[in-house]
């Protein structure tokens, strides 16, 4: 699953690829095929779109870094906002009970034993 949603996200922005100057054409496509990636993912839709709106919202006017392509700029936007809505940081797992509890979740066949 995650291999497919990696691949379509990849291939919506490498379609940008080294141009100089993306237009708001460009980023409304680029962001519509991962807005259905997401989706199809059987991501929360509010979630896809407050994604969706703060990616768009940060891409469109932005001017751009010397050196940096539009695309690669795109880029970091896209993954920036991917972090923040996982999460961002991480914590330090809590192993103090004894025993120590952990529950997967997840349906049949998904790689809970692996």
């Amino acid at each position: 699953m995650f291999d497919q949603l990696s691949d379509k996200i990849l291939g919506s922005i490498k379609k940008l690829g080294g141009r100089g100057r993306l237009t708001e054409a460009d980023i409304d496509e680029a962001i519509k095929e991962i807005r259905l990636a997401l989706l199809e993912a059987d991501v929360n839709f509010k979630v896809v779109r407050e994604f969706v709106n703060r990616v768009k919202e940060k891409s469109i006017g932005q001017d751009l870094i010397k050196g940096v392509s539009a695309g690669q700029q795109f880029t970091k936007i896209v993954h920036d906002e991917l972090v923040s809505t996982l999460g961002g940081g991480s914590e330090e797992l809590n192993l103090r009970g004894n025993p120590a509890v952990i529950l997967l979740v997840g349906l049949q066949g998904a790689g809970k034993t692996t």
